[in-house]
């Protein structure tokens, strides 16, 4: 797949910062510096801090055994990411844990959220102990929703200090009975418009990543995760993060900078140089806060230290085409123009007007490659966790098969007898371009299947080419490889001109 414009623009930024930095480095400061918490206040307002001992201590222990849980059943992953055209491995293991149906895309991989607990949807899990881990996270969420709404309402009335959420609970609240589904008095109601929908679980331990990237621009140590917005999230929306370090012990002074051996975010001004950068420390059950549009202004990387690391990063994933939900309904509007002949009972076409058959191949496009592909190029690691994917994959695998036979139906109508030259040209110019690209995604999608970097892959993280199947097989109406009859099209169409 096309490196993508944007990647390109921060690819030019990044040289550009890095140019104007010539051999130096830029300052930064931590927090035994004295301007430290001045430059929070001025500059990174919209950052706040909760520290664990304000965070109720049953929360804390079903989170925290949450995370072990994953882990010990195999639940986390390393992804198979497109970076600048190539595939890469994340350093970082995860999984998707949110609302059911809701998916996440950033560097052009779709992930899909392992339900949590919802009302009124009936989701099977693959152990009891994995039906409670998704649980945790989502009474995680509830607090961190509530959390976010009280920062929000205090963003709303003035500047929000860094330290505000470090006194708004008093001290005996962090051993206090934690209700999810209480609401504190006086505590201001969650926005609805703007819940955290999806909590990305990350898994990071040092001792397994030795090929960490040192920090650039300042110079601040090894990097877990580099410098990044994070992306596909509803604009303006905050980003909420719990960290759990295991074995945390405290994070002492050290000469210069951070101390390398505890884990840190990373804050700065996106491509700044005069603005000095933050690296906060992170104790294990501290959630911090990137308020309203702080994730689009400025950037944030996460800093190794020497113990492993779980953190929980929940968000509001912009999902207007990424929901189950949705693409059904696309689906659906697609095969509203597929009939059956009164007469013989074979598939036919309602109608031929080119508009509804572009709209027909671009669903039948999404549904290939936006989820099929992206679900089983991720291998079998979803069945891990509860079967509510492969359900869902199985369902839109069969749609997708009732679009490739429309396909064909429309083909046969570009050499039908009683169509006019013209009604055949036109409907030819309208599939021609998605039969191209769609013949273009399939090499592409099986050429990354096939790479090098996927032969040292488990077999359950292993990616799937699929859908496929061989030439001439009778439950298919076209073949795989669309090579032929895109050619003979552009033919046709070489004969036209």
């Amino acid at each position: 797949m096309k490196r993508s414009v944007h990647e390109g623009e921060k690819e030019a930024k990044k040289q550009k910062l890095l140019e104007q930095m010539g051999d130096g480095r830029l300052p930064y400061l931590t927090p035994k510096e004295d301007k430290f918490y001045p430059l929070w206040m001025s500059k990174y307002s919209k950052l706040t801090l909760q520290e664990a001992r304000h965070i109720p201590a049953e929360l804390h222990q079903v989170v925290q055994k949450a995370f072990v849980t994953l882990l010990h059943h195999g639940c986390l992953f390393q992804d198979l990411v497109r970076l600048k055209g190539k595939d890469v491995l994340t350093p970082v293991s995860r999984i998707l844990v949110g609302r059911p149906g809701c998916t996440y895309k950033y560097l052009n991989t779709r992930l899909f959220a392992v339900p949590w607990s919802s009302d009124g949807v009936n989701i099977s899990y693959s152990t009891e102990d994995v039906s409670e881990a998704c649980k945790a996270f989502c009474d995680l969420n509830k607090f961190l929703c509530s959390q976010t709404a009280s920062e929000l309402h205090k963003l709303n009335g003035k500047v929000v200090s860094p330290l505000s959420v470090r006194h708004n609970i008093p001290e005996d609240d962090g051993d206090a009975k934690y209700n999810p589904n209480a609401q504190k008095a006086g505590e201001p109601e969650e926005d609805p418009a703007e819940p955290y929908n999806v909590t990305l679980i990350n898994y990071m331990d040092p001792l397994d990543m030795p090929y960490l990237k040192e920090e650039p621009y300042f110079g601040m140590g090894k990097m877990a995760v580099s410098w990044h917005h994070d992306e596909n999230l509803v604009d303006g929306s905050t980003v909420a993060v719990y960290s759990y370090s295991c074995q945390d012990g405290d994070i002492g002074e050290h000469a210069e900078g951070r101390d390398p051996s505890g884990w840190h975010v990373g804050l700065k001004i996106a491509w700044d140089i005069e603005t000095p950068g933050l690296a906060v420390p992170l104790h294990t059950g501290d959630c911090y806060f990137m308020l309203d549009d702080l994730n689009q202004t400025h950037q944030h990387c996460v800093l190794a230290g020497s113990q492993p690391r779980f953190s929980s990063t929940h968000r509001v994933a912009e999902c207007s085409r990424g929901t189950l939900h949705y693409i059904r309904s696309r689906c659906s509007a697609a095969l509203e123009n597929l009939d059956t002949h009164p007469d013989t009972g074979a598939a036919c076409l309602k109608s031929v007007e080119t508009g509804v058959l572009r709209e027909a191949e671009d669903i039948h496009s999404e549904v290939e490659f936006e989820w099929l592909r992206q679900f089983w190029f991720q291998g079998t690691r979803y069945s891990k966790c509860s079967d509510f994917w492969q359900v869902a994959m199985a369902e839109l695998e069969d749609r997708w098969k009732q679009m490739e036979t429309m396909t064909s139906l429309v083909l046969e109508q570009i050499v039908k007898d009683n169509r006019t030259e013209e009604e055949r040209r036109a409907i030819r110019n309208c599939v021609l371009p998605p039969l191209a690209e769609r013949r273009d995604l399939r090499n592409e999608w099986r050429a990354r299947c096939r790479s090098k970097l996927v032969k040292s892959l488990p077999p359950d993280q292993a990616p799937h080419c699929y859908p496929y199947w061989e030439e001439g097989d009778p439950a298919m109406p076209l073949p795989f490889d669309l090579h032929r009859i895109v050619t003979r099209l552009e033919n046709l169409a070489q004969e036209d001109d």
